[in-house]
């Protein structure tokens, strides 16, 4: 007896298709409301951490420091 057969496959199948609709169940569940006026804690503290990171990056990549090797001389 084979490991991959038709009945084998149509039992993946059905379980890959069930699982596709938990899972999208449990993220509209997740999501929250539009209705609700209240900012999302995660989303603000999400945009804050990256804007801090952006910043770091940028002044890292921008050269932060002021005296230049050129200016030494």
């Amino acid at each position: 007896m084979s490991v991959l057969n038709r009945r084998n496959a149509l039992v993946g199948w059905v379980v890959y298709q069930v699982g596709i609709r938990v899972i999208k169940r449990k993220a509209k569940q997740v999501v929250p409301n539009i209705e609700s006026k209240r900012p999302n804690k995660s989303a603000i503290a999400l945009a804050l951490a990256s804007a801090v990171g952006v910043l770091t990056f940028w002044k890292l990549r921008s050269g932060g420091d002021d005296s230049s090797p050129a200016d030494a001389a």
